[in-house]
């Protein structure tokens, strides 16, 4: 089984592509190598391969690296299936994980991050968490967005020590990470690797 992300950015029409691109690029490369694992296309839209278990502390990394730029946010869609075809380049590879990726993306109306599996009582019980975190996450100011990246690319690091790295007090550390709800975006990112 494959987990295929499928986005966007959203408002990549405003400003200069030079203030996300390279964000989304070294967030996509900590994942996967370029072309096979994961490609950008069409200027603005993007896939990723990578294993169910990483999906969506992956689709949260995205968004915090791309919310941190403070004027775009991404539209994403997970998909959970097989890999039925596998190509030099993800774009050319297909299976059911890339179709209900393409499927779940075109449905997201207002929501930013849903995901689509063959178990459509596990997608009811996932996307209505997910729609919850979203509340919180799709509101995440820059500062707060790039707290929850490094906190995410630092996994298992205190806060004092991240509050370092970040050249902020582990006050305003602390009160990013509770203002962004980030420990109980984790908490549904455990629940969901649960259920897989």
């Amino acid at each position: 089984m494959v987990a295929v992300i499928t986005g966007d950015i959203i408002n990549s029409r405003e400003g200069d592509v030079k203030h996300w691109i390279t964000n989304l690029k070294r967030i996509l490369a900590l994942y996967g190598t370029e072309s096979m694992d994961w490609e950008i296309f069409r200027g603005d839209s993007f896939q990723l391969k990578l294993s169910p278990e990483l999906a969506l502390k992956a689709a949260f990394h995205i968004k915090a690296s791309i919310k941190q730029t403070g004027l775009y946010d991404v539209r994403m869609a997970i998909g959970l299936g097989e890999e039925g075809h596998k190509a030099n380049k993800i774009t050319e590879s297909n299976g059911s994980a890339y179709i209900l990726s393409g499927e779940c993306f075109e449905s997201l109306k207002k929501q930013t991050l849903a995901l689509k599996t063959e178990n459509q009582a596990l997608d009811q019980a996932l996307n209505l968490m997910i729609s919850l975190a979203l509340l919180v996450a799709d509101n995440w100011s820059r500062t707060v967005a790039r707290v929850i990246l490094t906190s995410i690319e630092h996994e298992g690091l205190q806060q004092t020590e991240l509050s370092k790295l970040l050249n902020k007090s582990q006050s305003s550390v602390s009160e990013a990470l509770k203002r962004g709800g980030f420990d109980e975006i984790m908490n549904v990112n455990t629940y969901y690797q649960s259920q897989l």
